[in-house]
């Protein structure tokens, strides 16, 4: 009986985090270039008794890399990256990827992104363009033309499949592995005037989320019944001896 208590138990605190994944995912479902955020979840079975018990484990979290819908803007300095790239940010905690698009060029004609970090090209140095030079053109491999002078590239990076991603602010994640600049662009590139929507599918993130709340209702039921069958058990017993 103790043990089913204690599998309900590591069942709900599994639900409960898929439900803050969840809620964090559809809050973020109109936010530029966010990843969404899934749980892997995994069963640990337990020997210290007679017989095995199967317990569910917390949840391993991990950011999601599928690639969201483009949006048209028209603005010449918004980028939506296609394919498996992304781009690279110059932050004080280092360099962050990201698949936010949305940039603007400061008086001094820093490239930067909306949050104010410099957008870097495939050197991992900062992309200075023209104040005077009239509207950027980016072309597939990033490369920014003004006056159809050439004035630098926006770097489009690839990340390694085995890496970590981290959260950081807005859609930008760090990774625990180096990214390596692309250089295949055929399938991959920017595509100038539009931005990368989240890769959250609002329908499909809300019917998880009934799901998953009614799980949690029923475990939650299923402990309560669990615990009254325990408590009138040891009454009985208790009235015996």
């Amino acid at each position: 009986m103790q043990a089913g208590l204690y599998v309900a138990l590591s069942a709900q605190v599994a639900l409960d985090r898929r439900l803050t994944t969840l809620a964090s995912n559809i809050a973020n479902m109109s936010t530029p270039g966010y990843r969404a955020e899934e749980v892997e979840f995994k069963s640990l079975v337990s020997r210290t008794g007679p017989e095995p018990v199967a317990f569910s484990s917390n949840g391993a979290p991990f950011i999601s890399r599928r690639q969201g819908v483009p949006i048209k803007t028209d603005n010449p300095l918004d980028v939506a990256v296609q394919g498996e790239g992304w781009l690279a940010l110059e932050t004080p905690s280092g360099t962050v990827y990201t698949k936010d698009g949305r940039m603007r060029m400061e008086e001094s004609g820093a490239l930067v992104s909306v949050d104010g970090y410099p957008v870097l090209d495939a050197g991992a140095t900062a992309i200075l363009l023209d104040p005077d030079g009239g509207p950027p053109h980016v072309a597939q491999d990033g490369m920014i033309t003004q006056n159809g002078r050439q004035i630098g590239a926006i770097g489009v990076f690839r990340l390694d499949p085995q890496a970590k991603l981290a959260r950081f602010e807005n859609s930008a994640v760090k990774s625990d592995l180096p990214a390596e600049a692309e250089l295949d662009f055929s399938n991959n590139g920017l595509a100038q005037g539009f931005i990368e929507g989240a890769n959250v599918n609002p329908v499909l993130e809300m019917a998880k989320l009934i799901m998953v709340t009614r799980a949690f209702d029923g475990i939650n039921a299923a402990t309560e019944g669990a615990e009254s069958s325990l408590k009138s058990a040891i009454k009985t017993l208790g009235g015996q001896s």
